[in-house]
C-alpha cells in the first residue's frame, strides 16, 4: 500500500524539479532586448536599472552601444545580432547621436531619414514575429533658470508621430525625465551625474543611481502603454 503513495510522491517531486529548472533556463525567458545609444547601453545608460526590475520569467539583453544613432547602429551590423537573438519584445530608443554635428556616418533628419529609420526598426521587429516598443531620448542636464533646454525635441516629436501611425506603444521618456528632473532641481539632480572625462559633471550619461530611477520611469510607463510587457516586471517596482 505505501509503494503506490512512494511512487506518486516521486512523481510530483521530478515534476516540480523539471518545471523549477524549465523557469531556470534562459532559453525558456521572455526575451526584452534594449537597442539605442550611450544613454541606455551598459555603464552609461538606464539599462542595468531596467533589468534589475524584471522578474524571473524574463531575461534582458541590452544591445545598446555608446556612440551610435539609428543609422550607424545598422550599418555596424548591430541590429541584426540584435534582431538574431529571437527578442520576444524590443524597447528602443535613439537620437542623441542623430543629431547635427555628430558626422555623416551618424546624422539624420528627423523629418525624414531618422523617422524612416526607426519606422525600418518597427517594421523588421514585427517581422521578426516581435512587439516593438518606442521610447523618446532622455532629456540631457541642461537647466536654465531651474528649467531644462531640450535640443532633441524635433527626434522626439518624429518618434512619437511614427508611435501613432504605426500603432506602436510609446514611452515618452523624454517628458518623463524633464518632469523628474525639473521637480528635483540642478541641485539634486546632480545624483544622476558621472564624472566626465576631465572630471567635470556628465549631464548625458547616468550613474548607477541615475540608471535605477530613469529605469524606473520606462517600468511606470509601461504599466501603463505595455501591460504585455509590464507583465515580466517585478510587482511594485
Amino acid at each position: 500500500m505505501f509503494r503506490p503513495l512512494l511512487c506518486a510522491l516521486l512523481l510530483f517531486a521530478a515534476l516540480i524539479h523539471a518545471e523549477d529548472k524549465s523557469a531556470a533556463d534562459p532559453a525558456k525567458k521572455v526575451r526584452i532586448v534594449l537597442i539605442g545609444d550611450s544613454t541606455v547601453a551598459p555603464g552609461s545608460g538606464w539599462g542595468p536599472g531596467f533589468e534589475k526590475l524584471l522578474a524571473a520569467d524574463a531575461v534582458c539583453l541590452n544591445a545598446a552601444k555608446g556612440g551610435r544613432s539609428s543609422k550607424s547602429y545598422r550599418d555596424e551590423g548591430h541590429w541584426k545580432t540584435a534582431l538574431d537573438s529571437h527578442p520576444d519584445f524590443v524597447l528602443m530608443q535613439f537620437g542623441h547621436n542623430d543629431q547635427p554635428g555628430k558626422g555623416p556616418e551618424r546624422e539624420t533628419d528627423p523629418d525624414t531619414t531618422y523617422y524612416e529609420n526607426m519606422g525600418r526598426y518597427v517594421h523588421e521587429t514585427r517581422a521578426a514575429g516581435a512587439q516593438p516598443i518606442l521610447i523618446t531620448s532622455l532629456a540631457r542636464r541642461t537647466f536654465r533658470g531651474g528649467k531644462i533646454e531640450s535640443t532633441l525635441t524635433p527626434y522626439v516629436e518624429a518618434v512619437k508621430r511614427l508611435a501613432a501611425a504605426k500603432h506602436v506603444p510609446l514611452v515618452d521618456l523624454h517628458a518623463l525625465s524633464i518632469a523628474q528632473l525639473e521637480a528635483m532641481g540642478p541641485e539634486a539632480a546632480a545624483v544622476f551625474d558621472p564624472p566626465g572625462k576631465t572630471g567635470e559633471p556628465d549631464h548625458t550619461h547616468l550613474t548607477p543611481k541615475g540608471a535605477d530611477l530613469v529605469a524606473a520611469l520606462v517600468a511606470g510607463e509601461l504599466r501603463k502603454v505595455a501591460p504585455e510587457v509590464a507583465a515580466h516586471l517585478v510587482e511594485g517596482k
